[in-house]
Order: C-alpha cells, then structure tokens, then sequence
C-alpha cells in the first residue's frame, strides 16, 4: 500500500511540472506574438568605447535606416522588421566597428555601436589624410573631432589597394602608432613622424631640435629604449644643442651628427666620404668611458670605430651626386643652409641599464 502512494506521489508531482512548463511555454509563446505584433516605437542609439570623443553621432545611426523608407522600422510590426538586414546597414559606416540591434520591451530599437579607435592619422604626398585603427583599416577624417594620435607625412600613395610594399609600411605605422600612443613619455614627445623616400621613419621630438633617425618601423620598444637611455646617459651630460641628428638605427649604437652648422633633414644617405679629422679636432666621446673618434658626414652606416681611410676620387663625386639629388626631396621644414663638407660623427653605445618607460618617466 505504501508503494503505491510513493508511487502516485511522483506521478503528481511529474504531471505538475508538466503542467508548469506548458504554462510557461504558452505565455512566452503569446508574449512573443504579441511582440511581433507589436509597432516599432522608436529608435535609440548606445555608444561603447573608451571616452565620450565619439567620431559619429545617434542622428547619424539614425539616418542611416531611416533615410531609406523601406528600411525605417518606425511604424512598422516588430515581427515584418528585419533586424539582419539593419545591422548590415549600420556596419557599412567607416567608423563602426560592430553593431548590434535588438527590441526591447518597450518596442524601441536599441542599437548598440562600438566605434573603431583609430592608432594613427597618415597624409600622404598629395595632403590627403585618414585614420588608420589596430587592424589597418583606413578611416576618414571627421569634421567633429581630431583623435590625438601620431601623425605619419609623406605616406607614398592614395591608392585603396596597396601594393605589398605599402602593405608593409601601414602595418609599421600601425605599430609605431600603437606604441607611441600607449607610452605617455612618447607621447608627449613625438608629435609628428616623416616617412622617407625609402620607407624609413624620422621624426624631430618636442625637446629638442635634433632629427632622430628611427630606421625601419620594427624592433620599435628596443629603438625607443635605447634613445631614451641616450637622453639620459649621453645629452644630459654633453648638453641638448650640439647634435643635429641622432640614428637609433643601428644595432646596440646610437650614431649622432655634432651640429658644426645645419644639418638638412632628409633620407639617410647608405654611404658616403669618410674623411680625417684635423689635427687640432678633439675625439668625441658620449658615454664618458673613452673615446671614439669617428668623423663622417650624414651616413645610415655605423661609424667607423678603428682609423677612418680616404676612398677614391670616383667614389667621392658619385656619392656626392647622389646626395645632392637626394636634398632636393627634403620636406619644407628644411632649413635654408647647406650641410657642412664634413660632419664629425659620434658613436653612443647604451650600457645595460633598465630604463622606465611607464606613465612615472618624466622627460630628461
């Protein structure tokens, strides 16, 4: 007699959860048709992103599913709505990056934005100008905010489909630009960087009015290591103003050009003269422990570290040919003297020292 209770028991109380999720599937079934009946009552629109510095507004969202009638859901049955078809819409917009759209229970539109965020702002030869964000894709300048970003002149081309050298070139600016924008020291002092005719970045920082000579846009953290080590073991003791270029490219050296005159601001030459100093000309040395007596013009080699040799008539005129045609491309902050016929070099090799780069570093 007992079994059978304990049997009927259960059976009740499986019949009442029965019961229970039919009820409930029939409510959700009627609220959702009566959803779908439902008219669209509005539309609103939800930005997310770092800051409130928004490159595109609700109007504009708005606009963009109701300028076309047979588009607008205002008015429209909820269930007639093709919300599919709305998100494509909105992920046409330049500076959207994702959207996504959904009824409430107050029959609005929600439509939910995630801007891109924009790494740097490029001009090209011919003054055009656009964003690029983390992934490489170009976005338009907008007339309602200027994102503070490094700034890249002289990209080569206009061109939507880029050739792989270009290709190459945007994904260093792309990382230049990320590591610059989230470095507070960098970005305080890099404003703006150049892009030489051979792909090569050079930029002249806030403090100072040397051109540093970056090379090509890779092993970017160690090249910024190594110059601000240069700031504090090397111009903090032989001063700020007797460099005029400073070349961070090179393998654990930091070449500098003494400021014996104006230097003109251009491509780095690959090779050039090597001449001797003269008699009376003191060997330079920046890190204090000895020195090194590398006198050469501008040049995107090392300097030489053992006894400088003269080369060849030839060889001389052949490179000053091409010098001289080089400085005909310089950029218009060039200033109006000639480059000096020689240009003592110095080379700074950093010691092992860490450096702090974090938001603490203040500027030497």
């Amino acid at each position: 007699m007992s079994k059978t209770t304990t049997i009927l028991k259960r059976l009740g109380i499986a019949l009442l959860w029965v019961m229970a999720l039919t009820g409930f599937v029939v409510l959700l079934v009627a609220a959702i048709q009566d959803k779908d009946a439902g008219k669209c009552r509005g539309i609103q629109v939800k930005f997310e992103g770092k800051d409130d510095n928004f490159f595109i507004e609700s109007k504009d969202i708005k606009s963009l599913i109701t300028k076309d009638k047979s588009l607008n859901p205002v008015g429209k049955r909820i269930g007639d709505i093709n919300i599919s078809q709305l998100e494509a819409v909105v992920d046409q917009d330049p500076w959207v990056k994702n959207a996504e759209i959904y009824f409430d229970n107050g029959q609005q539109l929600n439509i939910k934005i995630t801007q891109r965020e924009p790494v740097a702002r490029v001009f090209t030869f011919s003054g055009n100008s656009f964003y690029l964000d983390g992934a490489g894709e170009h976005i338009p300048v907008s007339s309602r905010y200027a994102a503070r970003v490094p700034v890249f002149t002289g990209f080569p081309t206009d061109a939507d489909k880029l050739q792989k050298a270009d290709s190459l070139l945007t994904a260093q600016i792309v990382d230049m630009g990320t590591y610059i924008g989230n470095d507070p020291f960098w970005m305080a002092q890099v404003e703006q960087l150049m892009i030489t005719g051979d792909r090569r970045f050079e930029f002249i920082p806030k403090l100072g009015d040397q051109v540093i000579a970056f090379g090509e846009g890779i092993d970017i953290e160690k090249k910024f290591t190594k110059l601000l080590a240069f700031y504090r073991e090397g111009l903090n003791k032989v001063g700020w103003n007797n460099y005029t270029r400073i070349n961070v490219a090179f393998e654990n050296e930091v070449v500098c050009t003494r400021k014996d005159g104006v230097v003109p601001l251009q491509p780095v030459i690959q090779t050039d003269s090597l001449k001797l100093p003269a008699a009376d000309e003191p060997p330079i040395s920046e890190s204090g422990d000895s020195a090194v007596s590398a006198p050469v013009a501008v040049s995107s080699a090392p300097a030489a570290t053992a006894k400088p040799v003269e080369k060849p008539a030839h060889a001389v005129k052949a490179k000053e040919k091409a010098k001289a045609q080089q400085v005909k491309k310089v950029v218009k902050k060039e200033k109006a003297a000639a480059a000096p016929a020689r240009q003592p070099k110095a080379v700074y090799k950093p010691g092992n020292k860490s450096v702090n780069t974090s938001k603490k570093q203040k500027t030497p």
